[in-house]
């Protein structure tokens, strides 16, 4: 091997290593590919979702975005991901569901793509309003309602410098396998960001769906970067904490327990998953 091809290889692995965690195709291998859908949306409930406003930090490839705008029949969802890649990956994985569904009229998708896919930057995080005369609270009207009405995504540190629109509120928020890598490249103190983010930007009554990465799995992505490196050695917060900070820091009333109702799930990611009330 030349020393040019080999300098080649290294450029390359370095470009692959997913510093924030934003692993392409991360549900794929995350869940398998013999599963219809993720196992954690069983431990989701309907009433969380349906009709209301929600959003989900770190969405990756927006799998788990559209899914619960499917099956749960929300109002609207926006998905955040630090990763420019990820959300246009977003937006192709949103563009697969509204043509499997048949429920855009000819000449609506071509136009909404390209205002979505091209201007991520400067798209609004305003939750889209809800169509008019469509009742988003049936079923069937996910299959008739435009999902690109629904759902939307946008590129974004939410920990550093995103921000929805004045007055926006969610009464959803869901965090999944994201809190490590926040640890891991902004520390303790960009943990409480994300939390005191969240509680801001709830609703009363309103729900965060949270899923920690158990303590162990920040050894193995530790070095994926000199920040993680020396942010890793610092780290006095650990996932088993998560809750008394939530509840008796942050300020959240209640909290659930509701791992047991995501089965199937592929081994190497049972991790726990908890529903905290505003």
């Amino acid at each position: 091997m030349t020393t040019t091809t080999a300098t080649a290889i290294q450029k390359r692995k370095r470009k692959e290593v997913a510093v924030f965690g934003n692993y392409r195709n991360y549900y794929g291998y995350r869940i398998g590919q013999n599963l219809e859908e993720d196992p954690r949306l069983k431990a989701m409930k309907k009433d969380w979702f349906e009709g209301k406003d929600c959003l989900d930090i770190g969405c990756n490839s927006g799998v788990i975005t559209i899914a619960i705008a499917q099956k749960f029949n929300c109002r609207s969802i926006l998905g955040v991901d630090i990763d420019d890649a990820r959300i246009h990956d977003a937006y192709w994985t949103l563009r697969k569901a509204v043509r499997s569904t048949g429920a855009v009229p000819a000449g609506v998708a071509k136009s909404t793509e390209s205002k979505n896919v091209t201007g991520i930057e400067n798209h609004e995080a305003e939750p889209p309003k809800k169509p008019a005369g469509i009742d988003c609270t049936e079923s069937h009207h996910v299959q008739e309602a435009n999902l690109f009405d629904i759902v939307s995504f946008r590129k974004g540190n939410f920990v550093q410098n995103w921000h929805p629109g004045e007055n926006t509120s969610y009464d959803t928020i869901i965090c999944l396998s994201v809190s490590k890598w926040v640890q891991l490249n902004w520390g303790d103190d960009g943990l409480i960001t994300l939390f005191s983010k969240v509680w801001r930007l709830l609703s009363p009554g309103g729900v965060f769906i949270l899923e920690p990465q158990p303590w162990r799995s920040y050894y193995s992505n530790r070095l994926v970067s000199e920040t993680t490196r020396i942010n890793y050695q610092e780290i006095k917060i650990r996932p088993e904490d998560f809750q008394d900070i939530l509840l008796d820091k942050i300020g959240f009333r209640m909290v659930e327990d509701i791992t047991s109702s995501a089965s199937g799930r592929k081994p190497g990611f049972n991790r726990p998953i908890f529903a905290f009330w505003k």
